[in-house]
């Protein structure tokens, strides 16, 4: 992903609401089966840790990108932001790049 299409998705998150939250149980197997879950009506989705977890925001991103097959677009604070295309019909379209074109 570029510089330029991360760009774009954090503006769009920007108005977001956080979908999931984080807390002192921290990831389990139903969490992140129900981020995955989230992917089918959402593309880009907000995720907030709670003050009581004891994990890192960033390492929490970067685990449940890897488990959901998405994407970690951005991590602010302990806000973080998720991006997972439709495969048959892609809401959110990324801009091109430049070598791409």
């Amino acid at each position: 992903m570029t510089s330029k299409q991360r760009a774009y998705l954090k503006s769009l998150a920007n108005n977001l609401d956080p979908l999931f939250m984080v807390g002192k149980s921290s990831i389990t197997p139903d969490f992140v089966e129900a981020v995955n879950e989230s992917f089918n009506t959402h593309e880009l989705i907000k995720l907030s840790v709670l003050k009581n977890c004891p994990d890192d925001p960033k390492e929490l991103g970067i685990t449940i990108s890897e488990r959901t097959n998405s994407e970690l677009v951005q991590v602010i604070g302990k806000k973080f932001i998720l991006y997972k295309p439709f495969k048959d019909n892609p809401v959110i379209i990324l801009p091109k790049d430049k070598k791409q074109v």
